[in-house]
């Protein structure tokens, strides 16, 4: 038999699916145009042969990090995501992504996402504050915040995308 990639909870009196997993990742794409740039960058980061379903900013109870995705191509993929672009030779963009995980495992976390023209470290600064301000706000407890950021300067006519993720099976 195989295994679900979902938890199902009970809670309130409805089953709802839940994910298992999730993981952090980043990427930079460049095309001739804004797709195509996108598609690039979902490509490196290892989603683009996903369906993406873009979801709002909050981590499952007892979601684990992982290294790897484990799901079939073409699956949908829920993602919480920044990204930006740019063809403005010199401009320097960034997108960062941040997990808030709480003290308490049966209690969800958070996810944020920035993205803006500057550095992958001010980027994951401010992600990270914003990490820090949705737990206060909910009374978590934080265990722990995990974050990635990327940067490009863009050096050619191409478009560039920068892309950060935390996607979710």
């Amino acid at each position: 038999m195989r295994q679900s990639i979902y938890r199902v909870s009970k809670e309130g009196g409805s089953m709802t699916l839940l994910p298992k997993n999730f993981i952090l990742r980043t990427s930079i794409g460049r095309n001739t145009h804004q797709l195509g740039a996108f598609d690039d960058a979902l490509l490196k980061a290892g989603i683009g042969n996903y369906n993406l379903i873009k979801v709002s900013s909050i981590l499952p109870p007892k979601c684990s990090p992982k290294n790897t995705i484990t799901l079939a191509k073409g699956a949908l993929l829920p993602s919480a995501y920044a990204l930006i672009f740019s063809s403005d030779i010199g401009t320097t963009i960034s997108a960062a992504v941040a997990v808030g995980i709480p003290v308490d495992t049966s209690s969800n976390g958070v996810i944020m996402e920035h993205s803006a023209l500057g550095t992958k470290r001010e980027a994951e600064e401010i992600v990270r504050t914003y990490v820090k301000q949705a737990m206060l706000s909910r009374n978590l407890a934080i265990k722990e915040i995990v974050s990635v950021a990327t940067e490009v300067t863009v050096i050619s006519n191409e478009t560039y995308c920068a892309f950060a993720t935390v996607s979710m099976w």
